[in-house]
């Protein structure tokens, strides 16, 4: 990725057909080249402030200008945002907190920041990675080889996550560290997303239109399947020549 590299985005929130409200979050700064998603947990208020004060920490880091610096603001801000869930939880007396997947796209190279079962994957040359590995109880157990893949897919505790924003006092956050070139298409979700749409199918929907109309595209692939909760997609296109910001 070069200088001239800019961004085409598509960002989609949706509630879902079982939920009464979304507790997701999102935050999209295509200027500054973040993007991050946000899941809440907690019950309905709880979850909603917990996603959402996690995104107003990202929206208002003040970037600086080295990408390693910037890769540390936003993890600062996000550990801000763990100390005031923390210390809300206390006073609530009960457990509150949200996942968290934020991606930074800089002079030719990506960082993504990561804790819960909230997704960053990339499409380059026709292949899909998944960037991020869910902090789940399942997740574990898969890498301790006691479950396999498919087992894995309808656990019991599937929805039990290991490492969440605002859980402990002290957050570890994941890092991985990447390069950014033109073509590449990045996808932040929410589980609502990911726990219905196999990472194969995603290989030929993010490359099936404009960023816009993936998301579309995914929203309502999730809520043909049911959508038993919130769905949240961010949808990024490296592109050489255009800039183009979407409306969200």
């Amino acid at each position: 990725m070069t200088a001239t590299i800019r961004f085409e985005q598509g960002v989609r929130s949706h509630v879902g057909r079982v939920r009464t409200a979304n507790e997701d979050a999102h935050v999209a700064r295509p200027r500054d080249g973040v993007w991050a998603v946000a899941d809440g947990m907690g019950g309905h208020l709880r979850g909603e402030w917990a996603s959402a004060c996690v995104a107003r920490a990202l929206r208002s880091a003040v970037l600086p200008d080295g990408f390693d610096a910037a890769v540390e603001r936003l993890a600062g801000a996000v550990h801000a945002a763990n100390s005031e869930i923390v210390a809300a939880a206390a006073g609530a007396g009960g457990a509150i907190g949200s996942t968290v997947a934020a991606l930074l796209i800089r002079d030719g190279r990506c960082a993504v920041l990561w804790a819960g079962d909230s997704r960053v994957y990339r499409h380059r040359d026709g292949t899909v990675t998944l960037l991020t590995t869910d902090h789940s109880q399942v997740e574990q157990l898969v890498a301790a080889g006691l479950l396999d893949r498919e087992q894995a897919q309808d656990h019991p505790l599937a929805h039990v996550l290991s490492r969440a924003v605002g859980v402990r006092a002290e957050l570890a956050l994941d890092r991985v560290d990447g390069e950014a070139i033109a073509g590449d298409v990045f996808l932040l979700c929410s589980d609502g997303l990911s726990r219905l749409v196999e990472q194969t199918e995603l290989q030929h929907v993010l490359v099936d239109g404009a960023p816009a109309v993936v998301a579309d595209a995914l929203i309502e692939l999730a809520l043909d399947r049911g959508a038993p909760d919130n769905v949240t997609v961010a949808v990024v296109g490296c592109d050489a020549t255009t800039l183009i910001h979407i409306g969200v």
